[in-house]
C-alpha cells in the first residue's frame, strides 16, 4: 500500500499547481471562542442549517466544519473566509460560485464525529470521505446489502479480525469516488468494486457502467488517526499528494 503522507503543518503562502491535490486534516472541537469567529463566516443560511441540529455538540460541529472550509479555501484565494459563496449540483456536491473568481478550484469534504477531512485541488474531479470505526457495525451484513458480490465475498474471506478494517477501507472508498464522480447515490455502491484488503493499494477494480472508468480515477487510502479509515479519489493519475493539518493561525 502506497502510505499517505505525515500531516504537516502549512506554509504561510500555499501554492496549488494542476498536478498537486491537497488533504486538510482538522478537529471540529474548537475553543468556544473561534467557534463564535468560525460562526462569523457564515452565510444566513448556513447558521440557519445549524440550527435545524436538536443537538448542541451536531450544531458546534457543523458551524466548525463550515467555517474551517471557508478559511482553508480563502487561503488558496487571498480572500476573506466570509466572502465565499458556494454553489451545490443536483446531488448536492458543492462547489465555488463564479464570481468567487476560482475557475477550475475543486474541493470536497468528509467528517466523521470529531473529525474533518478537506480535499483541494484544480482542474480535476475530487472526493474524500472517512469514517470512525464504530463498535455495533454489523460488517458482513452491510456488505452483502450494499457492496457488490465480488467485494462482499472478499469481506467473508478475510481473517475475523481483519473484517471490520476491510469493511471500513471498502466503505470509504466507494463514497469518495461517487462523491468525486458527483452524482450521489444515483450510483449504487454494489455497481463498482473496489480493493478492500487491508494492506493492499487501494483502487477501483470494475465499473458495471463503463470499463473505462478505472483507467480515469486514482484512489488513495489516507491515515487520518487511529480508530478511522479514510480515502481520496481523484481524476486521473498524474497527481501528487500532500496532507496539512489545520490550526488556527
Amino acid at each position: 500500500m502506497t502510505p499517505s503522507p505525515s500531516w504537516d503543518s502549512p506554509p504561510k503562502t500555499l501554492r496549488l499547481p494542476s498536478n498537486a491535490v491537497h488533504v486538510w486534516r482538522a478537529s471540529l472541537v474548537v475553543p468556544v471562542s473561534y467557534l463564535r469567529t468560525l460562526e462569523g463566516t457564515l452565510t444566513a443560511d448556513e447558521c440557519a442549517r445549524a440550527e435545524r441540529f436538536y443537538f448542541q455538540e451536531h450544531r458546534e460541529r457543523f458551524i466548525a466544519g463550515r467555517g474551517l472550509l471557508r478559511n482553508i479555501l480563502s487561503r488558496y484565494l487571498d480572500s476573506e473566509p466570509g466572502q465565499l459563496r458556494f454553489r451545490y449540483n443536483s446531488y448536492g456536491k458543492p462547489a465555488l460560485t463564479a464570481e468567487t473568481g476560482a475557475e477550475g478550484f475543486c474541493f470536497n469534504l468528509s467528517h466523521s464525529y470529531d473529525t474533518a477531512l478537506y480535499a483541494v485541488t484544480h482542474g480535476r474531479e475530487i472526493g474524500v470521505d472517512i469514517e470512525r470505526f464504530r463498535p455495533d457495525v454489523e460488517v458482513e451484513k452491510l456488505a452483502e446489502r450494499f457492496f457488490s458480490p465480488r467485494e462482499a465475498a472478499v469481506l467473508r474471506a478475510l481473517p475475523e479480525d481483519l473484517r471490520k478494517e476491510g469493511f471500513f477501507n471498502c466503505w470509504t472508498r466507494k463514497e469518495a469516488y461517487i462523491k468525486a464522480e458527483g452524482e450521489g447515490m444515483s450510483i449504487p455502491l454494489s455497481a463498482f468494486d473496489v480493493s478492500l484488503t487491508p494492506g493492499e493499494p487501494a483502487a477501483l477494480l470494475r465499473s458495471q457502467n463503463s470499463p473505462q472508468e478505472t483507467s480515469r480515477w486514482s484512489l488513495q487510502a489516507l491515515d487520518p488517526k487511529p480508530g478511522y479509515a479514510a480515502a481520496l479519489a481523484v481524476k486521473g493519475h498524474d497527481w501528487e499528494l500532500t496532507c496539512w493539518q489545520w490550526s488556527p493561525m
